[in-house]
């Protein structure tokens, strides 16, 4: 009897997902919004830095606006876990981008009428994170779906691709427009480019919910917090994560009070600021898809983290816009390279049972922690300035980040 040849493996590229006629329309409709989400941070930033006027208070209402978009995202997001498996995933990508884009339309609408001040711009962002909260899990639990197994981690990566791809575009087009059109100009553009994902799910075949019976929902959470923080490896790499998270990553936050008001940028220079750190955080989305099938994982976790947090240091000696654009770049590489690495070791560490749960920890921290971390670090500035600032958490991190790589030898091993 001859054995049956095997059939020889499908070679993937880099867009292969987008094959699948549902994926390549969602997919294509993300890219189109998160161009506008990131015109919508840029001009934002820019709003709450002219309507601060110095630095110091800058950074104090950037800080309270991140407090705002950090709230709804973590005391909603397991929620909203909850909802994306017994309801409809299209329904509910329906309602929150239907309301994302009402809410942008009211922030073109009031800042037209002159009506928009600090904490409306507060209000509407803290809005709009909560529509995140409850989009996120129903999109990205949906993707697995939308393309054969073989394609899942491709798919995944193309997402990653449709939110840095964007980070560089959308703040240029931002400072083109607020020179141009005025910042209601902006956000009026911003919420047409809103809609590009409603109409792609016109066009997309229903999602059903899931058929199995969910858990109780505050146990499950409980269960993946203990699974990490029990862990020998895992313990470590999430507590670097959320000092990260907290002081250092907030930094692009802080980045309109840093431009405009220290550095003395206009609206271009601060959208090609942003741009900086977007083009490199594509770059690291890059890196981690070539690096991800490398050995020495924890290597790569440690040195992204230290360059990150140094980068971030050294943003307390530059005093010229021009200057920070190459910094800015290596920070936005090493942000997205410690991102990608450090969910790599978790769900590479983590059994089946677990991986889900320990991956909706991951995900609350990236989303839900820096924002938060604004208001720290932006508080820290209202006192002693931003240089100051970026220094002193730029240098407590990277010491925080040594610290267990030299004392707990099994970080070393992964």
């Amino acid at each position: 009897m001859i054995a049956e040849r095997p059939l020889p493996p499908r070679r993937i590229s880099i867009f292969s997902a987008l094959r699948f006629r549902d994926f390549r329309l969602l997919w294509m409709g993300l890219l189109i919004s998160n161009i506008g989400s990131w015109m919508q941070l840029t001009t934002t930033g820019y709003f709450i830095a002219k309507l601060a006027g110095d630095a110091h208070t800058a950074s104090l209402y950037l800080g309270f606006q991140g407090l705002g978009r950090a709230v709804p995202v973590l005391l909603l997001s397991p929620v909203a876990g909850l909802l994306a498996d017994i309801y409809p995933r299209r329904r509910i990508l329906f309602i929150t981008n239907g309301v994302t884009a009402l809410l942008a339309l009211m922030l073109a609408v009031f800042t037209s009428l002159g009506w928009m001040n600090i904490v409306g711009l507060i209000l509407i962002n803290a809005a709009s994170a909560t529509t995140l909260a409850f989009d996120s899990p129903a999109r990205q639990s949906w993707v697995p779906l939308m393309v054969e197994r073989e394609y899942i981690g491709n798919a995944i990566g193309l997402n990653s691709v449709a939110f840095n791809a964007p980070a560089v575009l959308g703040p240029a087009l931002a400072g083109v427009l607020i020179l141009a059109v005025g910042i209601a100009g902006s956000f009026y553009v911003n919420a047409v480019a809103t809609l590009a994902v409603i109409v792609a799910l016109v066009y997309m075949k229903p999602a059903p919910p899931s058929t199995a019976r969910p858990e109780r929902w505050l146990d499950s959470i409980a269960y993946g917090l203990r699974f990490l923080f029990e862990h020998p490896i895992l313990r470590w790499i999430i507590a670097v994560f959320i000092v990260t998270a907290l002081l250092v990553r907030p930094y692009i936050l802080l980045l309109p009070a840093f431009a405009v008001n220290t550095l003395h940028a206009n609206a271009l220079g601060l959208s090609i600021a942003i741009a900086a750190t977007g083009a490199g955080g594509f770059a690291g989305a890059l890196l981690t898809a070539y690096l991800g099938t490398r050995e020495r994982r924890g290597t790569i976790w440690l040195v992204s983290a230290m360059v990150m947090s140094l980068g971030v240091l050294s943003l307390g000696f530059i005093w010229n816009l021009w200057l920070s654009l190459p910094l800015l770049f290596i920070i936005g590489t090493a942000t997205m390279t410690l991102l990608g690495a450090s969910n790599t070791l978790i769900q590479t560490l983590s059994p089946d049972h677990v991986r889900g749960r320990a991956i909706s920890v991951y995900t609350m921290v990236a989303l839900g922690l820096v924002p938060g971390g604004a208001l720290i670090v932006g508080s820290i500035a209202s006192f002693i300035g931003l240089h100051v600032a970026f220094f002193i958490v730029g240098g407590a991190t990277a010491l925080f980040t040594l610290w267990p790589w030299l004392t707990r030898p099994i970080l070393r091993t992964v």
